[in-house]
């Protein structure tokens, strides 16, 4: 699939001919698919919690799994997410340190990790906290391909167990962390659909 047969074969697809337009298609797609974020929480122990966020992206795994695994690209469109660089691995893996900003109350909150990431390409990416500001912060990415006709899209699950620290007011992580979630898939679909204009695939 090319984007050029997607153009001509959806009806409602106007010709990128105008930028701004194109901008402001992409935005009312992106708040119209946030209702379509599904999220869901699940209480493991006392102060430890598994968040569940499920999307569907309009294109093929391949696609999606480029935008994940650009690990230092990260910041440059998911919110809140201040910094994500790779570090040196002692067994030659993947290392991940990334630092978190979030304005909680009336304060601003910020919380590193240092993760261990294993790729198994194409469906699936599991990462572990081996350092940082959580007791304990683990989960993955889960990419599933579906067809709708000839078109390829890709179900994409993300999952967090995270265990917070005494300090942390549970609650207040649990509801952060949620709509977190939710705001980043809604921008890795975008950057999916930015990435697709740009360098249409077969």
């Amino acid at each position: 699939m090319t984007k050029k047969q997607n153009t001509t074969e959806n009806p409602d697809f106007e010709s990128p001919t105008d930028d701004t337009k194109l901008e402001e298609d992409l935005l009312t797609h992106a708040f119209a698919l946030s209702a379509k974020v599904e999220i869901q929480i699940e209480k493991i122990a006392e102060r430890q919690r598994q968040i569940t966020a499920k999307v569907q992206i309009p294109h093929p795994v391949e696609q999606i799994w480029k935008v994940l695994t650009d690990y230092e690209a990260l910041p440059d469109f998911l919110p809140n997410l201040a910094k994500s660089r790779l570090i040196e691995h002692p067994n030659g893996g993947i290392r991940l340190e990334q630092v978190g900003s979030q304005r909680l109350l009336n304060f601003n909150f910020w919380a590193r990790v240092v993760l261990d990431l294993q790729e198994y390409f194409p469906k699936e990416i599991n990462f572990r906290m081996v350092e940082g500001d959580f007791k304990g912060f683990s989960g993955s990415w889960c990419l599933e391909p579906y067809s709708l006709g000839k078109y390829i899209g890709t179900n994409l699950c993300y999952t967090i167990q995270v265990w917070p620290k005494r300090t942390m007011p549970v609650a207040i992580i649990e509801n952060r962390l949620s709509e977190d979630l939710r705001l980043n898939l809604l921008a890795i679909y975008q950057r999916v659909e930015e990435l697709a204009r740009k360098e249409p695939y077969i």
